[in-house]
């Protein structure tokens, strides 16, 4: 069953690639049994004997394992797994079979059993083999047992990974992730240098254990899935090898290790925050797919403990009441507040939590303890019940009007107290109930249009107090496409241009501004502030030329300079050449007498 020598083992040489470009391909209907195809363009036919299990295929670099008969067309058989009652294991796409039966192989499904007739560019060729004439078309009876799928990890060959079993989830662990794991590790004698407990070993990904080769592996496997890793030394213990420990054998430098790996459980850690500050470890996966969010009604109950294992609050346990808030209220400190609002019903998760995000640098009395100033805090956290705040598609119109009136509210109550990024969330949600896009009635419109500019300003305000000129220029521009002489958006938007020294712009809207309104204090303040800078730019730009025109000077002077001593040089030059000529002119003249 060897393959052809010289032949290039690539799919798109037996797929057909006649389609034009866009062509939309329907999938070919399933085969029938006894039915033959033309498997592309090249010859290869498939008939198909037994229907095999499951969707699933191998790929090239899986191994498969295959029981086959090889003959030719007058039934003539010239090998057979059966016969030598083995069957045979190899890797796809390495030549171990004739060119065009790695490339039927991998139509195949496990268990089924199909006849591949080959012709002689895909069989054997011009040269043949035992038993097999030149130029011979041949068929091969294979059954695929099963297969293993190969995956080169780092793509360089240095852990190969068969997946022995496959896993239980789709699901693959990430770095923060914290995984519970069981291996052996044996050199290539099968001597045995590590082995885990019977239950397994829990570790975070990130952290690594062990050697290189664990956590790279880890994180190309499902849940539950079980592999056979080959790993070269880079990935391994190196040129150093490890000494004996543990009870187990030393590992020689440059040591190739074979690892048996089975992937038992992970739990999520979530950077809550994004910032490393709050992380989310799940414990208990929650119910659908349906987390809290920011505004929704959370029930939930909670130990809260020091690093050291102090406890210092419960709720929900014990017989205390569980704990009601509403997210994003600043209700509860930071970090638990933010963290809620990722979790679903039923939800178990443990949080650690940075004082930033906890109860920053004061000490604070709790019901069962004091938590220290700076410190870390780790909370037990269940999502016990929530109700979702409404979404606008979730109201109807008078609905709409009385959430966004609501939400403005809250965010002017935020913005006197200077919390300025909770207010802009607030008005941006309002401005979302009675957007632009709902449909509302010619005596509710009136209404919608002052809640939205109001909204817009509003929050224009807090990006000009949290130094975000660019967010503040773009609302003040909704206004002013519906209101071109609203004199507030114009205000704050010539604020935001002088912000960002765009002082021409910032001009512009303040003369507009001053039309609407002549006599605005807050206008004609600005544009005080205006003349000021215009007048220190004026300065620095007269500074700049004048600096740029002394240079020009400097180097005009320099350069006529240089003109000139050229052009006294150049004369010179030639006086001297008018001089030689002349002197050269007197000892060449005859004399006039003529001798």
């Amino acid at each position: 069953m060897g393959g052809e020598k010289g032949k290039p083992t690539n799919l798109s040489d037996i797929e057909d690639d006649d389609e034009e470009p866009g062509e939309v391909i329907d999938s070919a209907p399933p085969q029938n049994v006894g039915e033959e195809r033309e498997l592309g363009s090249l010859g290869l036919k498939k008939k198909l004997l037994k229907v095999g299990e499951s969707w699933e295929t191998p790929e090239f670099g899986d191994e498969v394992t295959v029981h086959y008969l090889g003959s030719l067309l007058d039934g003539t058989t010239f090998d057979s797994t059966r016969d030598r009652g083995e069957p045979l294991t190899f890797k796809l796409g390495q030549g171990r079979v004739a060119y065009g039966l790695d490339h039927g192989i991998i139509t195949m499904k496990k268990g089924e059993r199909a006849l591949f007739t080959l012709p002689p560019e895909l069989g054997y060729g011009a040269e043949g083999r035992d038993s097999v004439p030149p130029n011979s078309v041949v068929q091969f009876d294979v059954e695929l047992l099963s297969w293993i799928t190969v995956v080169d990890v780092c793509k360089d060959g240095g852990i190969i990974k068969k997946i022995m079993e496959k896993g239980r989830r789709n699901e693959k662990p990430g770095d923060l992730d914290e995984v519970l794991v069981k291996y052996q590790v044996a050199l290539i004698d099968g001597t045995i240098v590590a082995k885990t407990p019977e239950k397994g070993i829990e570790f975070y990904v990130k952290d690594g254990h062990l050697c290189l080769a664990l956590p790279k592996a880890i994180s190309t496997m499902k849940w539950g899935e079980k592999v056979k890793l080959i790993v070269q030394p880079q990935y391994a213990f190196g040129e150093d090898g490890r000494v004996a420990n543990d009870g187990f054998a030393a590992v020689p430098p440059n040591s190739v290790l074979n690892i048996e790996l089975w992937l038992l459980s992970f739990k999520s850690v979530i950077d809550v925050t994004g910032d490393c500050k709050v992380f989310k470890k799940i414990i208990k996966e929650g119910e659908g797919a349906i987390v809290a969010n920011e505004g929704a009604s959370v029930t939930i109950s909670y130990t809260g403990r020091l690093e050291d294992g102090t406890v210092f609050e419960k709720k929900g346990v014990d017989g205390v009441q569980p704990l009601e808030f509403t997210t994003d209220e600043e209700q509860v400190i930071a970090g638990l507040d933010r963290a809620a609002a990722t979790m679903k019903k039923g939800e178990q998760a443990l949080l650690t939590i940075s004082p930033e995000y906890g109860f920053g640098s004061m000490e604070v009395k709790c019901d069962l303890g004091t938590v220290p100033p700076c410190s870390n805090v780790v909370y037990e956290v269940e999502m016990l019940n929530f109700i979702k705040e409404k979404t606008p598609w979730e109201l109807n119109n008078q609905e709409k009007i009385e959430a966004a009136g609501k939400k403005k509210e809250e965010g002017n109550i935020l913005f006197k107290s200077g919390k300025y990024q909770r207010a802009a969330k607030k008005y941006d949600k309002a401005a979302d109930y009675v957007s632009e896009d709902a449909s509302f009635g010619d005596t509710e419109e009136k209404l919608v249009k002052a809640l939205r500019v109001s909204c817009w300003l509003n929050g224009a305000a807090c990006s000009i107090k949290l130094k975000d000129f660019q967010e503040a220029i773009k609302l003040c521009s909704k206004v002013l496409d519906i209101e071109s002489y609203n004199v507030k958006a114009l205000y704050r938007r010539a604020q935001s241009y002088m912000e960002i020294s765009d002082l021409v712009l910032a001009e512009l809207d303040i003369k507009k501004a001053l039309e609407a309104d002549p006599q605005n204090r807050e206008v004609k303040q600005i544009q005080n502030t205006l003349k000021q800078l215009q007048a220190e730019s004026n300065k620095r730009d007269a500074k700049l030329y004048s600096k740029m025109f002394a240079r020009m000077t400097k180097n005009s002077s320099t350069t006529t300079k240089k003109m000139k001593l050229e052009k006294a040089e150049n004369e010179k030059q030639e006086e001297v050449v008018a001089m030689e000529v002349e002197t050269n002119t007197d000892n060449s003249a005859p004399s006039e007498n003529g001798c």
